[in-house]
């Protein structure tokens, strides 16, 4: 199972001739080969999967991506605290 995540593109640069980018996933920050996505921005979301960035998302479809993973993560805590019991 393949999971692509989303994140905020806070900088652009070049490495070894490949366009790459930090990006940001709510604090983390890693560095993400941009060659997939040419023409991205800074401030704009990605999907990335495996340090590439495949795709670019509109603001509105990334927050709402970003908050059903914070749901989850609130379901699994509750779970935990219930197990716990």
């Amino acid at each position: 199972m393949c999971l692509a995540v989303p994140g905020k593109v806070v900088e652009i640069s070049e490495e070894n001739g490949l366009k790459m980018g930090k990006i940001d996933y709510g604090g983390t920050q890693n560095s993400t080969c941009l060659e997939f996505v040419p023409d991205v921005n800074i401030g704009e979301y990605v999907i990335v999967h495996a340090g590439f960035a495949l795709n670019v998302l509109d603001e509105k479809e990334a927050k709402k991506t970003l908050d059903i993973f914070d749901e989850l993560e609130q379901k699994k805590s509750e779970f935990l605290r219930k197990l716990s019991k």
